[in-house]
């Protein structure tokens, strides 16, 4: 297996309970379970959550990604003292989440507040192989005296999201001296959760069962002499349905039988084919850096290790939360985060889930086209944020302001409609990437016109030319404004690729193809201008800027709305986050490298990065106009997001697009990917402390990998591809290696060819 790195946890912090919690979690795409110790404590928030199972608690509640039953706790009893890391003294300390295989490990020797020493080690992992399964071990061993030892663990259905319950419970039930099982039901009926656990001790000791209270828990006590380990093994299945064709019964009848199954296997059976599974994803899609910093490694692994255990790959019915499967931020809903940071990393490495994850937003076409029609446009309107189906999931307010007791409305659901164009842009780069017509000729025209159509009606007829008012660009400091550049720009490249494909498929329709004809001629698109800078919208360059640096020394805390209102701050020259930069990287060919850095220049240092979707962005833009080193520096940040030194930085979950960033800053970043014109181009160029960059790349029916070291590129490919390599267009087949001296234009100006020379 390839040397995978993993995540370690630097020692016990009541204060960093839940950023490890999250950064940590465990995870398959069907199930998230944060990495909360198995101890309690009242600062850590348990989470185990499943891809697509929402609900709304209560008539002015949001739809969110249930909490479910917790299945991790153990409350541990030696020697009469209650095991807790807040006292006594703890000895010894490690633990780490192992990407290469997906095993989360802690090793502890505490001192409790009686002086014994106890060794105490868990393992955890969620299953990649087979998708409901979880397993974990929790070993005790006393290492000064015998032991009177309690251990309790179950299922406990009190867990809830920050307070709002989600589920009834239908019926708890025990088989045999083992095996455990708990049967729920969302309160709207729509739903059933079942929850099955296999419990056993390495050694004989007096057992019962208990449930109350939401509580279904079996307790073991017993002695263990010094030096001896007594293990707990733990082994649940967790499944959903909201399909009852087949009853309860027979339902949770199934779900025992498959638990049995795995109980008979035992943990490390279970985990060599969850490692097996793993093997599988790092050799498709492992990038691998030869650094003198070694957290770039840990933080591309802990990318691709996050990008898959938070995608449903299995369901093409859910997507990706803004906090995937980690966390309850953004009440697990799902934002454009999905398609502009999350998608690329899926075409190029596993573009099967690339298409799942489009066909989610054609599945829930209808609410889109409801969405529309409520605001008297035609097409689709995709909601801002989105659950498990087509439905607007935005909160109507904010939080309440606590002095005033007014709540401020929220303007994403209403003016932030780029998010159609974002939707068009991800199916055409799905195309470009993969030629697969069969999608396009179906579900991707169909996104396409309905986006199309959306704009077209959306646009205003202003002094003889069509203009699009009222609107939010990425940039959210900055509201209702008309001709934002980037959702301008975007929606006319929607509405020209719909075009496009429908006479490519012979599927031409006059009165579209005339409104749509009409809309990209009169449509404005704000014009750069001498200095190649793109205005942000009709008002953006007109209103006053301030000095920016104290708030962009604190990114993210969004403290400069302690100091100015939003409204104050809607009228002056700050950005939450790329716009026109996000523009500059999102249609590469319609802007010169020239514009492209005019428009960084400008715009950064009125842009405070308070968005975790920022910095990546414009690391990218920045060394595709040849600043690799000013590039690397946006870039690191961006890793600081999550695994950076702030204790809170993601204790509601992770920031599920910087994730995605990471992986993009390296490969559309330093690697030089991108689609221009439909074509495939690579242009590497390291930054100063790297010395090899290495990746896999799908590439329509081509499996290529990619190294780049000591300025010598080697492709291989398992299928001929033309593409343009530092500017130059040549043709691979098998493996080649190319020296970046050869595609360098002579002193004397004559033009040379790509030389590619077989290995």
């Amino acid at each position: 297996m390839l040397n995978v790195s993993g995540l370690t946890d630097p020692g016990f912090c009541p204060h960093s309970l839940n950023k490890y919690a999250s950064v940590m979690a465990c995870g398959n795409g069907y199930m998230g379970i944060r990495a909360t110790h198995e101890e309690d404590y009242t600062q850590q928030t348990r989470g185990m959550y499943l891809a697509g199972l929402y609900h709304r608690a209560g008539r002015n509640e949001t739809t969110e990604l249930i909490n479910l039953p917790d299945i991790t706790g153990i409350d541990v009893e030696l020697d009469g003292v209650n095991l807790t890391l807040l006292s006594g003294e703890i000895l010894e300390w490690q633990r780490e989440l192992a990407f290469a295989n997906g095993e989360l490990h802690r090793n502890v020797v505490w001192r409790s507040p009686d002086g014994k020493r106890y060794r105490l080690e868990s393992r955890r992992f969620v299953s990649l192989d087979q998708l409901p399964l979880v397993a974990m071990q929790f070993s005790i061993t006393p290492l000064d005296g015998a032991a009177q030892t309690v251990l309790k663990t179950g299922i406990d259905a009190t867990q809830t999201n920050s307070g709002r319950q989600h589920l009834d419970e239908l019926s708890v039930r025990v088989f045999d001296q083992h095996y455990m099982q708990g049967v729920y039901e969302t309160q709207d009926r729509a739903s059933e959760v079942v929850i099955s656990a296999y419990c056993q001790l390495s050694t004989k000791s007096d057992s019962c069962f208990t449930a109350k209270n939401r509580r279904l828990s079996v307790h073991h006590s017993l002695k263990i002499a010094k030096g001896d380990t007594v293990t707990l093994e733990k082994i649940v299945w967790v499944t959903h349905r909201s399909d009852k064709g087949l009853s309860q019964a027979s339902f949770a009848h199934n779900a025992l039988a498959d638990l049995k199954v795995c109980a008979a296997r035992g943990y490390d059976a279970l985990l060599e084919s969850s490692a097996y599974a793993w093997k599988a994803v790092w050799r498709d899609a492992r990038v691998e850096v030869i650094s003198a910093e070694h957290q770039d490694q840990v933080a591309l692994d802990y990318a691709v290790w996050h990008l898959t255990a938070m995608t449903p790959a299995h369901d093409e019915r859910s997507s990706i939360a803004a906090k995937g499967l980690t966390g309850e931020g953004y009440k697990g809903h799902v934002f454009w985060d999905t398609e502009i940071f999350l998608l690329p990393f899926h075409l190029f490495t596993r573009p099967q889930v690339a298409r799942s994850l489009l066909r989610y937003r054609w599945l829930n076409l209808s609410g889109a086209r409801e969405k529309a029609r409520r605001n008297g446009w035609p097409g689709a309107l995709f909601p801002w944020e989105s659950a498990a189906s087509g439905e607007e999931e935005t909160p109507e307010f904010a939080a309440i302001n606590i002095r005033t007791g007014v709540r401020q409305k929220v303007a994403s659901a209403l003016a932030e409609h780029h998010i159609v164009a974002d939707i068009a842009w991800a199916v055409v780069a799905y195309w470009q990437a993969t030629g697969d017509d069969a999608f396009m000729r179906n579900e991707g025209l169909t996104l396409l016109v309905e986006t199309a159509s959306f704009w077209i009606g959306r646009a205003t007829e202003i002094n003889g030319r069509l203009e699009i008012h009222d609107v939010i660009g990425p940039d959210e400091y900055t509201e209702h404004v008309n001709n934002n550049a980037y959702t301008n720009y975007l929606a006319w490249y929607n509405v020209a690729c719909a075009r496009r494909f429908m006479t490519m498929f012979g599927c031409e329709d006059a009165c579209f193809t005339d409104n749509a004809t009409q809309f990209l001629s009169r449509l404005w698109l704000p014009e750069a201008d001498a200095d190649g800078v793109i205005p942000q919208d009709d008002t953006f360059m007109a209103k006053p800027a301030i000095d920016l640096s104290r708030y962009k020394a604190k990114a993210g805390k969004q403290t400069i709305l302690l100091d100015y209102s939003r409204a104050e701050v809607n009228e002056m020259q700050v950005l939450k986050q790329a716009d026109v930069v996000m523009l500059n990287y999102l249609l590469p060919e319609r802007f010169t490298p020239q514009q492209c850095a005019a428009n960084l220049a400008f715009y950064e240092p009125r842009t405070i990065h308070d968005s975790s979707l920022s910095k990546a962005i414009h690391g990218i833009v920045l060394a595709r106009c040849g600043d690799t080193e000013g590039a690397y520096i946006f870039w690191r940040d961006g890793i600081s997001i999550d695994l950076g030194d702030d204790p809170h930085s993601s204790d509601e979950g992770i920031h599920a697009a910087a994730t995605g960033a990471i992986w993009s800053g390296a490969i559309q970043g330093f690697a030089g990917l991108q689609i221009i014109e439909g074509e495939l181009h690579l242009a590497p160029k390291l930054p100063a402390h790297w010395q090899k960059l290495a990746f896999p790349l799908r590439w329509r029916n081509a499996t290529m990998h990619f190294a780049y070291e000591n300025a010598v590129l080697t492709l291989e490919t398992s299928e001929p591809v033309t593409l343009t390599l530092w500017g130059k267009t040549l043709r691979v087949s098998g493996r080649k290696v190319c020296a970046y001296k050869d595609f360098l234009a002579p002193v004397d100006g004559t033009a040379t060819t790509g030389v590619s020379h077989d290995a």
